[in-house]
Order: structure tokens, then C-alpha cells, then sequence
């Protein structure tokens, strides 16, 4: 059954207040903040993400990859399976949107892919008061498309205006790979396989879009210490899913100082115990990652696997998810109505209390990075790797022994159970230790 979606009016928007704004009274902006902060937990998409396309070529096992670290207040997040469109499909949601609404990323039965970063240099100017739909159309497009034509189409037929700033990073089973500048009115696509707009064979976006407004938008220091993580993994033939959730979804380097600050921290050449985060690829606001990693061609679509990591990155562990799993996901990753959020998100969050115990204020901004990584070997970051290792080649060798064709739901199932136990273990047993 193919289920339509049109969007719905929503006149209070997250975005910061532009230049045609700033005439709006006093009371109205606390009456807008008040609406803000009650609903925010459900209709408010992504305040800043860092995002990339990597086309197959230039992939180390020639794999296509979508990666999304997501920035967010909604900052419990689990994953969903849905079966209300033309393909079924995996989607990362908001823990407390309930009737799964907005997707802020996720892959489909047809081997389609689809994730989003927003944009703060389009529809400078605009007035249109429909904003905030991109994960209304994340998720129709899951449900209807199954190749980057299929996004094409839907972007031309989709009502205008859009509601949208964004960028959609996608990938399909054809080797497709690209970025879509996505705005209320028009559309302007980057193609990764394109030698002369992605001579590296990725592409990378933050918070500002190329055909938007000229120097306006976000995130120029986070798209600069990603553009040379990128160039050094790809260098180093490293440019695979392992590298960019262990390194890219965790990265310490700060581009404008010219720091690693894991390196520092690893030798003990650290002078305080704290970091300045805010322009860290990951930050306080950093909620989750998603990464979907396409297939070769003449490979069965089932195979395109997504790894989470739901909850802040650097405190927890990436799991791997098969649309052909169907509705019993792992319990990790699932909405728990006592919780309200996924089991493993809340267990992230914990440990991210400690990462940032400075409450007060402007505390946020600071970064306790020993808990994360030192000297000692202990922190949380050094704790996790081995046992994601241990989940890495658990994974690779089912794909192995599944060769071309569709998963194994039965494999699928074993697999989940075991890492429930795996997750559930360590998160029990480094609590003891803390």
C-alpha cells in the first residue's frame, strides 16, 4: 500500500531569526519561544548536521555510503521499521514521535537511501511560513522511491512551496550516489560520480548550501576538518564504514587551531581536562549517526546495510540493522514506552552526563575529554572500539557467507539477539566500573 503524505502548516520554525524577522515584537518572539520549547520534542528537524556522500569508486570495499552525524534538541532518538509505503524501510526517528512521522534518515526494500543536513543560506529573503518538512519528506520518499530518478521525479511533482532547506544525501542499488540543494522553490543536484563536481568522489555538507547565499549559513569549520579527515582516510585507502563511524562520527580535530586533540589526550600532552567542542564535528548537540552503506551491482538490494549509533556518538555503540529484519529490530535500538527513548540512547546519555558535567550556564560548550579518551586506556571511546570491532567483522562475515543474495532473516534474527545481549553486557558492566 502507497500512502501519500502532504504537509502540514507549521508556523513557528527552529531556524534562527533572519534579517525579515527581526520586526517581530517582543512578546511575540517569547510566545514563539514558549511554543518552542513544549513542542519541540516532535516537530523540531535537525538545528545542524554534518553529512557526506561517498560514491562507490572511491569507497575501500566499492561501496556507495550515505553518513549523517546528526545535530539536534531532540536528543533521544531510536530507529523504526514501517511497512506504510510502496517498499518498506528503516528510518532513525525521534524517540517521542510516536506515529513515526519525520525520518531523519534511513534506507528502503529497493536498496534506496536517503539522509538530510539543514540549510541556512537558501530562501534568505522568503516569507513562506510552511518550514520544517524535511523529515515529512524523508519519509515519502522512502516510501516511494527506489532510485535517485524516483527522487527526481518527486522533488518536481512535490507541492511548492516545499517547506524545505535542505541537502539530501542519496544513494540507490544502481550505483547512484549524490547530494540534492533542496529549497521551497527549486533543486540543484551535486553527483558524486561526477569527476569534476566530486573529484575525490565524495561529497561533503554542513549547514550551508553551494547554491545558496554567498558566505551565509553554518558550519564552515566542521565542513573544513571533515573535507581533511575525508582526504586523509581516502590518502591512506581507509575511506569505508569502519573509518568513518569510529573516526569521522567521534573526530577531535579542530581544523583552526590544527589539533587532534585524541592524539593529546592519548599521550597525556593535554594541559586541562576540558576541550572547547562547539566546533568539533561532534558536540553537545550531537545525537546520533546513521550511516547506510550501499551494495555492488548485481547484489541483492536486501544487503544494504545502516549502522546507528543511537545517542551521542562518543558514547555509544554502532549497531548494524537489514530492512529484510523486518519489524523485530533489536531491542537496543527500539522505543521503550517506560524509557521513552531507546534503550541504548539512554544508556549514551549517561555516559554523556559525564562527558559534560559542567550544567551551569554556558557548560556545555566544554568537553571532558578524558572521560572519553586519556592516558590510561579507560575511556569511554577506547572501551567501545574493540567491542564495535568485535561487531564489524561478526557483520562482514555474514556478508560473506550471504554472498549476492538477500540476507537471511534467520541470520538477521540470531544477530540481533546477540547484540542486545553484547550492548545490554557492557553497558551493565561498565556501570560497575564507573
Amino acid at each position: 500500500m502507497t500512502v501519500f503524505l502532504y504537509p502540514y502548516y507549521c508556523y513557528f520554525c527552529r531556524r534562527k531569526t533572519n534579517q525579515t524577522n527581526k520586526t517581530i515584537s517582543m512578546k511575540t518572539k517569547y510566545l514563539l519561544l514558549a511554543f518552542l520549547f513544549i513542542h519541540s520534542g516532535l516537530y523540531t528537524s535537525g538545528l545542524a548536521c554534518t553529512t557526506a556522500v561517498v560514491a562507490a569508486k572511491n569507497s575501500t570495499n566499492g561501496k556507495s555510503m550515505i553518513w549523517k552525524l546528526r545535530d539536534t534538541d531532540n536528543i533521544e532518538n531510536a530507529m523504526r521499521h514501517f511497512d506504510d509505503g510502496k517498499y518498506t524501510y528503516l528510518g532513525l526517528i525521534n524517540a517521542n514521535d510516536l506515529l513515526g512521522e519525520h525520518v531523519w534518515g534511513g534506507a528502503n526494500s529497493a536498496g534506496f537511501a536517503i539522509m538530510n543536513s539543514a540549510s541556512y543560506n537558501v530562501n534568505v529573503g522568503d516569507t513562506t511560513q510552511l518550514k520544517d518538512q524535511e523529515g515529512v519528506f524523508m519519509k515519502l520518499a522512502l516510501q516511494t522511491c527506489a532510485t535517485l530518478e524516483d527522487l527526481e521525479k518527486l522533488l518536481e511533482t512535490y507541492p511548492k512551496p516545499r517547506g524545505q532547506a535542505s541537502h539530501y544525501g542519496v544513494i540507490d542499488a544502481n550505483g547512484g550516489a549524490a547530494y540534492y540543494e533542496v529549497n521551497n522553490w527549486t533543486w540543484t543536484k551535486y553527483d558524486a560520480n561526477d569527476p569534476e563536481v566530486a573529484p575525490n568522489g565524495y561529497i561533503i555538507r554542513t549547514n550551508y548550501s553551494e547554491s545558496g547565499t554567498k558566505d551565509e549559513g553554518y558550519g564552515f569549520i566542521r565542513r573544513e576538518a571533515a573535507e581533511k579527515v575525508f582526504a586523509k582516510a581516502l590518502e591512506h585507502n581507509k575511506l569505508n564504514y569502519r573509518t568513518v563511524l569510529q573516526r569521522f562520527s567521534r573526530c577531535t580535530y579542530h581544523p583552526v587551531f590544527g589539533l587532534n586533540y585524541r592524539e593529546k589526550f592519548e599521550n597525556g600532552s593535554n594541559e586541562s581536562s576540558f576541550v572547547a567542542s562547539d566546533d568539533l564535528i561532534t558536540r553537545n548537540s550531537s545525537a546520533s549517526t546513521i550511516l547506510v552503506e550501499g551494495v555492488k551491482p548485481g547484489e541483492s538490494p536486501a544487503l544494504t546495510k545502516v549502522w546507528i549509533q543511537v545517542g551521542y556518538p562518543n558514547s555509544t555503540i554502532a549497531l548494524p540493522m537489514w530492512v529484510e529484519g523486518g519489524k523485530d529490530i533489536p531491542t537496543v535500538l527500539a522505543y521503550d514506552a517506560e524509557l521513552k527513548n531507546s534503550p541504548l540512547n539512554a544508556a549514551a546519555l549517561k555516559w554523556k552526563s559525564k562527558s559534560y558535567p559542567l550544567t551551569r550556564s554556558d557548560g556545555y560548550h566544554y568537553l571532558k575529554l578524558d572521560e572519553l579518551i586519556n592516558q590510561y586506556n579507560t575511556g569511554f571511546i577506547q572501551r567501545m572500539e574493540p567491542v564495535e570491532v568485535e561487531i564489524f567483522d561478526k557483520t562482514d562475515e555474514l556478508h560473506t557467507k550471504w554472498g549476492k543474495e538477500a540476507p537471511s532473516k534467520s541470520d538477521i534474527k540470531d544477530l540481533y539477539d546477540w547484540l542486545d545481549n553484547k550492548v545490554t553486557s557492557f553497558y551493565e558492566d561498565a556501570k560497575a566500573d564507573l
